[in-house]
């Protein structure tokens, strides 16, 4: 059949690039095949591969940043601890939109949750021996699994599509945590791919299992309070962005500058650790170290050190100055990206008109929320023959088998969508149609 892209063009890529499996193909090798069709065929693509932030940079962290370097802060390391009127803004940011107090001490600022994220996985996997698991309730950021990879440490991990609700989840995740290995639980909420939203008493379990098994929680909030459902936007008014802390205080929340701030590019972020587990000694951080440091003196002074001496200086600023006008209630970041949901809405009418599916449709009861991301399916196709089939009508995302999921389908972000587009998918999607 003929398609909008010449598929022997499309298939002569891949195998240039050394793809054996599509549907194992990582994000940059869909990115790199979707960019190397457009410029030799001249199609425009529908780019829905990458979770990159597509809006402005929030001018509020702009101007700051800018201010900052002007009084020469890049001449000076920040301190490792960060910035006391970061950590000051931060503790106040959680105390706003998520509803539980975190002392200024704990809340650390690091180069984006990423690297958040690997230096939660390197300490919590050195507190005690034997613990040398991460538990991902899944699907999940495939990066974070790499991460795991290049420290040595192991994962395990389960679909949470098939244990949806608190006695479900919980018992699932009691069956893992009564081995004696798991070194912390991680998720991300909203949910990286599906955007699907652990519910209150979901969290509830968790927390109530965190403190049982004496397992630290990840909570990874890159996309914060962009549930577009509820109204997460007021300063120091519930409803709150949902967390465990309310129900352990065994934990470390991950707050990302890059998607609720649109402020990628800096590499900022702050990893806030609750105050029990920040002034914890564990005897593996002992034995490692020689010295009776604490879970929180060990992530910073030990690891994070190690790591990178530091978080960006003018970043910490920039990161500053939204969160400080947030909490005071003179910028709505949630009214700036709230048009990822919109964008979602009108992508799912598109494709569930011909023909396709969402994989992750429901949060327990309720229709999953229209957000940055979505999930798709087709009749009769795995994930890698349907995102390798779609490369040929000029759309691209990445395949589920890469998340942890156990469902066959598609990751789509909406982050890079144009206005123009849509018209353009209608039209791709409906020949799609007509030739399955």
């Amino acid at each position: 059949m003929n398609t909008p892209i010449d598929r022997t063009l499309v298939d002569n890529i891949i195998r240039d690039l050394g793809i054996a499996d599509f549907s194992r193909a990582t994000i940059r090798e869909v990115k790199a095949v979707a960019a190397q069709a457009e410029a030799a065929s001249g199609v425009e693509f529908v780019k829905m591969e990458m979770g990159v932030p597509g809006l402005p940079p929030a001018a509020i962290g702009v101007e700051a940043e800018v201010e900052a370097l002007r009084r020469g802060v890049a001449s000076l390391y920040p301190d490792i601890n960060g910035e006391r009127m970061l950590k000051e803004e931060a503790s106040r940011f959680v105390k706003a939109f998520v509803g539980v107090d975190v002392a200024p001490e704990g809340c650390v600022p690091v180069t984006g949750s990423m690297q958040g994220t690997f230096a939660s996985f390197l300490t919590c996997t050195q507190c005690r021996e034997g613990r040398d698991t991460v538990l991902f309730i899944d699907p999940g950021f495939p990066v974070q699994k790499q991460q795991l990879v290049v420290m040595g440490a192991r994962a395990a991990t389960f679909d949470v599509y098939d244990y949806r609700g608190a006695a479900r989840l919980g018992a699932k995740l009691e069956g893992y945590l009564k081995v004696g290995n798991v070194a912390a639980i991680i998720y991300s909420n909203p949910n990286n791919p599906s955007w699907v939203c652990l519910r209150e008493d979901e969290l509830e379990a968790i927390g109530r299992l965190a403190t049982k098994y004496d397992v630290p929680v990840l909570e990874d909030l890159a996309y914060f309070a962009m549930d577009f459902r509820r109204d997460l936007g007021r300063p120091f008014e519930p409803p709150y962005q949902p967390t465990v802390a309310r129900y352990t205080d065994n934990y470390v929340l991950l707050i990302s500058g890059s998607k609720a701030f649109s402020y990628a590019g800096q590499r900022i972020g702050v990893a806030c650790i609750s105050d029990k587990l920040y002034h914890r000694a564990f005897p593996g951080l002992m034995a490692r170290y020689g010295a009776p440091g604490t879970f929180g003196t060990t992530f910073i002074h030990r690891v994070l050190y190690a790591l990178s001496s530091g978080t960006g200086h003018s970043a910490q600023y920039a990161l500053a100055a939204m969160m400080r006008a947030a909490s005071d209630g003179t910028w709505s970041f949630r009214d700036e990206v709230s048009i990822y949901g919109e964008r979602a809405r009108r992508l799912k009418e598109i494709f569930l008109r011909h023909g396709f599916h969402l994989v992750y449709d429901t949060d327990v009861d309720e229709p999953v929320a229209d957000g940055f991301y979505f999930t798709i399916g087709y009749p009769g196709m795995t994930g890698g023959e349907l995102a390798r089939e779609l490369m040929y009508y000029g759309v691209s995302a990445i395949p589920l088998d890469t998340t942890g999921s156990l469902r066959q389908g598609l990751r789509a972000c909406t982050s890079f969508i144009l206005d123009h587009q849509y018209a353009l998918l209608e039209e791709r999607m409906e020949r799609f149609a007509k030739d399955h």
